[in-house]
């Protein structure tokens, strides 16, 4: 007599993201693609540097929220080495993604040099601000502007390919805080 192996998954939903985090997320990047959009007009030269503002405020939250968050905000959570990294972009090229309930190490890598060069935009659009540092620091200040904004389409890039591969919605999980996990 043969018995057929039958299994079963559960799914369940695990509350991932807490409210601090996805708050933080939204609003940096709308600060963020507020002061991209501005960056070029005299007119709205008020607004850009509000925004440049509202994004340093909000990076320094994220970095103490980062060692004081729930779980998956936290740094230790989602620290990415090279190891990581390397075996997480295999398994993409596999066709058998490595599942992490919190942040995958690409993600992490993105968030770090988001985090990164938003700071340093940051300050050197205060530099330039302050007519210091000359047409360097403008310079400056626009490349990681423009460094920023690529990291920001890979990450989405990377959203939408992480939410095929793992047939979950990660652009819903930030809004309602809210996984699948199986």
């Amino acid at each position: 007599m043969t018995t057929l192996n039958t299994t079963t998954t559960t799914t369940q939903n695990l509350r991932v993201w807490d409210l601090p985090t996805r708050l933080f997320h939204w609003s940096l990047a709308a600060s963020f693609v507020i002061a991209f959009i501005t960056a070029e007009s005299e007119r709205w030269r008020d607004i850009h540097v509000a925004a440049g503002y509202t994004m340093a405020g909000l990076i320094v939250f994220r970095l103490l929220w980062g060692f004081v968050g729930s779980v998956h905000a936290r740094f230790a959570d989602f620290m990415p080495t090279p190891a990581k990294l390397v075996a997480y972009i295999k398994s993409l090229l596999t066709g058998q993604p490595q599942h992490y309930v919190g942040h995958n190490p690409a993600g992490a890598v993105a968030i770090l040099l988001l985090l990164g060069l938003g700071l340093l935009a940051a300050a050197s659009g205060w530099i330039t601000y302050q007519d210091m540092g000359g047409h360097f620091m403008e310079e400056l200040h626009e490349g990681l502007a423009n460094g920023m904004m690529a990291v920001v389409v890979i990450h989405i890039a990377g959203v939408a390919v992480s939410s095929w591969l793992h047939h979950e919605n990660l652009v819903k999980a930030m809004i309602t805080g809210w996984k699948k996990s199986t």
